[in-house]
């Protein structure tokens, strides 16, 4: 039987790669998820010194640190270290759903991964509707 964390790691895991180019390693002690090796924009964290949350920081577009910090303080914050980048927190242990989740961490990965890997990914979704 796994641990929330565990389940959660899992989760987070499958979301980052599932996108292109991506890998995972060990950063600062933690799961960490980088595009092509090099960016990260993705790290797990479970209680991190001690801060009593289950969460991700990621990479996001500017303005929506403080836009979802603003409007969901519950479930967003600002994370130490990377928050002065605009970097946002979600905690995973308040019930986001994880549609939220994936949906954060993908404006992650479209926040730090080169343009021509943007673009392949453009041209290989379907149409909308379709």
């Amino acid at each position: 039987m796994s641990t929330p964390a565990e389940t959660a790691l899992a989760r987070v895991r499958e979301l980052c790669l599932a996108l292109p180019e991506t890998s995972e390693r060990p950063s600062h002690g933690a799961p960490t998820f980088f595009i092509r090796e090099k960016r990260s924009f993705v790290t797990f964290h479970d209680d991190h010194h001690g801060d009593g949350r289950l969460a991700i920081w990621c990479a996001a577009p500017p303005g929506a640190q403080a836009m979802l910090v603003g409007s969901a303080p519950d479930t967003y914050f600002v994370p130490a270290y990377v928050g002065h980048l605009g970097w946002l927190g979600m905690r995973l242990d308040r019930g986001a759903p994880w549609e939220e989740v994936a949906g954060v961490i993908e404006d992650a990965w479209l926040e730090r991964a080169p343009k021509r890997v943007v673009a392949a990914l453009e041209r290989d979704r379907p149409p909308d509707g379709v």
